[in-house]
């Protein structure tokens, strides 16, 4: 006895269009992927249930057919508005929303799933290519952390080499300044040294001269201030002679 045939509408029950929509959905990327493998085709299929869960298979990359599905689309719809009248050309901006509208959904589907979230639809083999990917994008983290602590650490070696620089040029500044200090204290010294000869010997010499003069007078049998009164009375008594011998 044969399979009867069913109505095609929606089915109001939601328990019954649920296991309707597993079934079905299994038999579906069961027939796309027999169609691939029998005739070497590229089959993409994507699917959202009436709870919004995206169901997908690819023979191949996703991305790939997707991409030669809008190339080809594309192409196809400008051949068409060539012979199409002119009202069809409204229609294309509004084609080209709901593709990127459609493309920036699985963008945001396939960020969600790169932080572990939403992964319960996956294969094991789509969970493995995730795997994969995340562990290709952490080797490059590690590798710019790297380069950028090596690059770190070489400014922080031509700082303190400058740093160093620095600090040589000026322990060489206070040397040059502590020279000149001597210098400055030698030379005084030496001025006061020179002051202080020239201060005994003009001493020494006006020693000299007294003794000399003392031994002067010793050996006239006189001393000093005796000649000097000596001379002081004879000057009189010479005026009062010159005086007695002018009367005369």
């Amino acid at each position: 006895m044969g399979r009867g045939k069913i109505e095609i509408k929606k089915i109001e029950n939601v328990n019954s269009r649920q296991v309707t929509f597993s079934k079905r959905r299994g038999g579906l990327l069961k027939k796309a992927n027999e169609l691939a493998v029998l005739c070497d085709a590229q089959v993409a299929v994507v699917i959202f249930s009436g709870t919004g869960k995206l169901y997908e298979f690819a023979s191949s990359c996703m991305e790939q057919i997707l991409a030669r599905y809008h190339q080809t689309r594309g192409r196809l719809q400008l051949a068409a508005a060539e012979v199409q009248p002119d009202n069809q050309h409204e229609q294309q901006p509004t084609v080209e929303i709901e593709a990127l509208r459609h493309e920036i959904e699985e963008l945001h589907l396939m960020n969600r799933r790169m932080m572990g979230k939403e992964l319960d639809e996956l294969t094991y083999n789509e969970l493995h290519k995730l795997e994969h990917q995340l562990a290709e994008g952490l080797l490059s983290i590690k590798d710019r952390k790297e380069k950028l602590i090596l690059e770190q650490m070489e400014r922080s070696n031509q700082q303190e080499k400058k740093i160093a620089l620095q600090n040589e040029a000026l322990l060489e500044k206070i040397e040059e300044l502590r020279q000149q200090a001597r210098v400055s204290s030698n030379v005084e010294n030496h001025l006061n040294l020179s002051k202080d000869c020239c201060l005994s010997s003009s001493s020494i010499h006006e020693w000299r001269s007294k003794e000399v003069a003392s031994d002067t007078s010793l050996r006239l049998g006189i001393s000093p201030i005796s000649a000097i009164a000596s001379e002081a009375t004879k000057m009189p008594k010479l005026e009062k002679s010159n005086d007695v011998m002018h009367l005369d």
